[in-house]
């Protein structure tokens, strides 16, 4: 006896108000959705930055004085304070580094340098310096694209 093999086809699809498959809606919303520059509105401006910079360190050194055990904890401060701000800003999906530097005014000079690798379209830095009779503050701020 010769059996005849019929191919059996199963179709599921639930459809939903609109038409269009349920299969087909649930794979298009779990698409990758990464954005790989920021929008236009949360770009980084050194300007504004900058000022925020300024307030914070015109707030916190208002009536300080230059004593030196207690300017490890003054730069911890600083540097957290405005990586703070900045996230309230809006900048929290940014690579920060805040870089401050406390001297006592003796009249000395000093060179700082910093080398990273650098994307044009999303990376930027601002620098903001503190003086008064007692001592100076010299912040410098990278800030880079988070992936």
């Amino acid at each position: 006896m010769a059996s005849s093999t019929r191919p059996s086809f199963s179709i599921d699809a639930s459809f939903v108000a609109d038409g269009v498959p349920e299969t087909e809606k649930t794979s298009k919303e779990s698409d990758n959705t990464y954005i790989l520059r920021p929008i236009f509105q949360q770009r980084f401006r050194p300007s504004v930055v900058k000022d925020c910079i300024h307030a914070v360190l015109k707030e916190e050194l208002a009536n300080a004085e230059y004593a030196p055990e207690e300017m490890p904890e003054l730069t911890k401060r600083l540097s957290e304070n405005i990586k703070d701000k900045l996230k309230e800003m809006g900048f929290d999906r940014y690579k920060m580094v805040v870089q401050v530097m406390i001297g006592e005014q003796r009249g000395e000079g000093v060179f700082m340098a910093a080398r990273c690798f650098w994307d044009v379209d999303t990376d930027n830095y601002t620098h903001d310096v503190f003086m008064n009779i007692n001592f100076q503050v010299d912040i410098s701020m990278i800030i880079e694209k988070g992936e």
